[in-house]
């Protein structure tokens, strides 16, 4: 946290606190005073809950307000970066394109792969942004069987393919019967937005070597679930819930200057909670890795 936010933090609790020091003395001197006066007395004492209450109230909220403008100002400079970093690659090489006219074909085709890289990174970024700010309020207009199992089959092959890895380091495993109807009712692009969004911060939380497993499995009372584990920088056990709060990144990923924008986990739930279904994650800590289950009502009981 920067030292700017924690001395607005430090100020809310030490003017809190002297509310409530001089809320106390006020009450006391009160009380001394006018001991016989049961009617004061009682006045007295509820004004100075009033007080204590109306104290306490206010430092949680001045430290909630100072916390969700520091990430929120955090969010504007990770998507500021995100935004500018791929539109000055993609001009770099189109200025170098354009000033060296007899480059060979391979040098060209290598230019050409990593602008369109850069174009999707952009586009994906700009999609999440968007999908963040209406996620929220959007309601699913109109439903349609979405088979579970070939959504995530695609969506683990699209992150293999968008990260360059290899087939062992990504693993989709399908534990549903043969015969189970793997359809749920929705929205198609939500859907592979969430469980992409899932495969993908598996893949960029992972240290070293990338060991991502992603599971499909039947559940009770006609549910099924996307689970995602992995053995990446893992998660304390006070950010497991908070984690899925917009623009909230755990300490970790910040100090280990992790690109993201605090907006993937937070478009899971949102997308989640439409569907009928839930997200939550599990971790032994840091440094052990972490585990996402999406669980969604399977389509004729959603």
């Amino acid at each position: 946290m920067p030292v700017s936010g924690r001395r607005k933090i430090a100020a809310s609790i030490v003017v809190g606190s002297l509310l409530v020091a001089a809320a106390v003395a006020l009450n006391i001197g009160w009380i001394v005073l006018n001991w016989r006066e049961g009617l004061l007395l009682a006045f007295g004492i509820v004004f100075f809950l009033v007080i204590i209450v109306g104290g306490v109230l206010n430092t949680i909220f001045l430290v909630r307000e100072v916390r969700r403008n520091e990430q929120h100002d955090t969010f504007l400079d990770s998507v500021t970066h995100e935004l500018k970093t791929p539109v000055a690659s993609i001009r770099l090489y189109l200025e170098t394109l354009q000033r060296h006219e007899e480059l060979p074909a391979d040098r060209r085709r290598e230019f050409y792969r990593v602008m369109l890289e850069d174009s999707d990174r952009l586009q994906r970024l700009i999609e999440q942004v968007l999908q963040a700010a209406r996620s929220p309020r959007q309601r699913l207009l109109h439903r349609v069987p979405v088979d579970l199992r070939v959504l995530t089959s695609e969506c683990v092959e699209v992150s293999r393919v968008r990260h360059h890895l290899e087939d062992g380091a990504l693993r989709f495993e399908d534990r549903t019967s043969p015969t189970l109807e793997t359809a749920v009712l929705g929205d198609a692009d939500e859907l592979r937005a969430a469980v992409l969004n899932l495969v993908d911060n598996a893949v960029h939380y992972s240290r070293g070597a990338v060991r991502v497993t992603v599971e499909l499995l039947p559940l009770e009372s006609e549910r099924i679930a996307v689970r995602v584990h992995d053995e990446g920088i893992g998660i304390s056990q006070a950010e497991l819930k908070r984690i899925f709060r917009r623009f909230y990144r755990i300490p970790e990923a910040v100090a280990m200057r992790l690109k993201g924008t605090g907006l993937g986990l937070f478009i899971v739930s949102a997308v989640a909670r439409k569907h009928g279904g839930r997200v939550f994650a599990e971790s032994d800590g840091p440094g052990r890795g972490s585990t996402f289950t999406l669980q969604l009502p399977l389509g004729r009981h959603a």
